[in-house]
């Protein structure tokens, strides 16, 4: 796998994400990718000759190896790590279309015509968007953490393994290469998972809180008295259109009514 690639793929995602989200990227970078591919990968890649068993049956070792080793760390790590990484394409994918949008936008209504203030902004669409990519990568983590632990007992790696599978003459102890060692990562890849949920669940809430507190905010403008000035006379016009409370207010829904166009 061409992980500069991935890397490259990825670090275009951070200048829409919040501070959650970079330090989630951080994480999986410095913390499981570069952990992955320098040491994790070689502690692992002679794991089934450094499995040995005290009998000589021609197939016993490899199918002891197949019962207690269904699926390599390694493989679970890597399938997880493209997993839990796809959903952040779709908010990438999201700033692509919008970006298609705008520029079809100023070809209809003229170069200084702007249909989104930032396309890269989490506003609309992009914030459902990037709320379901959130979701997406908590279920992904939690799905694997449980999927590993469902097949290496609370992620534990013994040093010896009983095995009285055929074709083994009897009850037979097999030694796993590396167990200490192993154990170690295993536990590390599994915090660094950890980290990345916490930070995935509280980049949920900072995301709401903010919705909340914009929306909050916004109805607190809109509950302003509300004057037209097709009602007041010239004077009465100029003076109100000049005082600070109205330009806001006026501002407020020029911008409702042209994120009414652009929702997504």
């Amino acid at each position: 796998m061409d992980w500069k690639t991935f890397e490259a793929l990825l670090s275009g995602v951070n200048k829409y994400s919040t501070a959650f989200g970079r330090i989630w990227l951080a994480v999986v970078f410095v913390f499981r990718v570069m952990v992955f591919v320098v040491a994790a990968e070689r502690v692992w890649s002679e794991d089934q000759k450094d499995f040995d068993c005290n009998t000589r049956q021609p197939g016993c070792a490899n199918a002891c190896y197949d019962h207690f080793f269904p699926v390599s760390h390694t493989r679970i790590w890597a399938l997880q790590l493209i997993f839990v990484t796809c959903p952040t394409f779709m908010v990438v994918m999201h700033v692509a279309y919008r970006e298609e949008r705008e520029r079809k936008y100023r070809i209809t209504h003229g170069e200084n015509a702007r249909l989104y203030d930032n396309t890269g902004q989490k506003h609309g669409g992009l914030w459902w968007t990037y709320l379901l990519s959130l979701f997406f990568k908590t279920a992904i983590e939690v799905a694997f953490l449980y999927l590993l632990h469902l097949i290496y007992n609370n992620f534990d790696l013994p040093r010896r393994v009983i095995c009285d599978l055929w074709p083994c003459p009897n009850q037979v102890d097999c030694y796993i290469g590396r167990p200490t060692e192993k154990r170690v990562f295993t536990y590390f890849m599994v915090g660094a998972s950890a980290v990345c949920i916490v930070l995935n669940v509280c980049e949920i809430f900072y995301l709401i809180a903010i919705r909340l507190l914009r929306i909050s905010h916004r109805g607190s403008l809109h509950t302003s008295p509300n004057i037209r000035c097709s009602e007041l006379d010239c004077d009465g016009c100029q003076a109100l259109a000049e005082t600070a409370e109205y330009q806001e207010c006026n501002e407020a829904n020029l911008a409702m009514e042209k994120k009414s166009t652009s929702i997504f």
